[in-house]
């Protein structure tokens, strides 16, 4: 686990898939609002978010001279653009239901505009690598045993599968630019990363019970659905505290992304893609592969 290992899969760029998003129930999620809107919540933050991380990524395009790293970057930078493009579909969806998506996306512009003119390129970078590296955990977490997402529907579960795929696949690019061509230090490297993560999951449940104030429940009942829904990621034997090894070996001197092994079902993913063209096939049959 200790050797930094080249990349067995390369970021592919996917266009025009079309994932029925219109289709879709208030509460997609087993009919559960606060799983929905925690999983929504994390959804909103994408179009921007990858934004953000294609910026900072363009901060040292000019200094990689690795053609091979150019070429991931180029890859990482499209396939980022196909994900908040994906994902502003969902947005749009919430803010048909009511939703003050503008209000979250306007604050959270402002605090990554913040990052990007007042903190230092090698900070950005590193909070972008930082950012991939628990997505690519989450991607594993939330498709590595088929129970997690059993009572999702399926047209948001193949999105969130396709999500899966490509974050398995750029998931070392942004580290590879800040390892090799920023050169940030080890001890702003570590910090990123704990930083990243309160503010992630801070702002997802602060999100998540804005908008289910939105839907009319009260305070009371916001309480209630708390209790009863944040053990479900956070609890002893929550879906995210799984994946506590794997996200504490970013803090190991010599951690590289490639040292996880990619999600063990990903090949079906690809094959069925390839085989039926349709990405809403290619997300069930990824999900039916994974662990019972």
């Amino acid at each position: 686990m200790n050797a930094v290992l080249k990349s067995l899969i390369k970021p592919v760029v996917r266009t025009q898939l079309d994932f029925k998003l219109d289709e879709i129930p208030r509460y997609w999620l087993g009919g559960d609002p606060f799983l929905t809107r925690m999983f929504d919540a994390l959804s909103l933050t994408f179009p921007d978010g990858e934004r953000y991380f294609i910026q900072s990524v363009r901060l040292f395009r000019d200094q990689i001279t690795d053609p091979e790293l150019q070429q991931r970057v180029a890859d990482f930078i499209r396939q980022e653009a196909q994900h908040g493009m994906t994902h502003e579909k969902m947005n749009q969806l919430m803010r048909e239901q009511g939703m003050p998506v503008d209000q979250f996306i306007q604050r959270l512009n402002y605090m990554m505009n913040y990052d990007l003119k007042n903190r230092s390129p090698e900070y950005n970078i590193a909070v972008t690598a930082a950012a991939e590296h628990l997505t690519a955990l989450m991607a594993e977490t939330f498709f590595g045993q088929k129970d997690t997402l059993r009572d999702a529907h399926p047209f948001v579960r193949a999105m969130f599968a396709w999500h899966a795929i490509e974050e398995m696949e750029h998931r070392d690019v942004a580290f590879d630019v800040m390892k090799d061509v920023a050169k940030t230090p080890e001890l702003l490297r570590k910090y990123s990363l704990v930083i990243t993560t309160l503010l992630m999951f801070s702002f997802t449940i602060y999100r998540a019970n804005i908008m289910l104030k939105h839907d009319g429940f009260t305070p009371l009942q916001r309480l209630q659905m708390n209790l009863k829904g944040l053990p479900w990621f956070f609890g002893r034997n929550g879906k995210l505290t799984r994946m506590g090894t794997q996200y504490r070996d970013w803090f190991k001197k010599d951690f590289h992304p490639s040292q996880h092994p990619v999600i063990a079902q990903y090949d079906v993913w690809v094959k069925t893609l390839a085989e039926t063209n349709d990405p809403i096939q290619a997300g069930e049959a990824f999900w039916q592969a994974a662990k019972d």
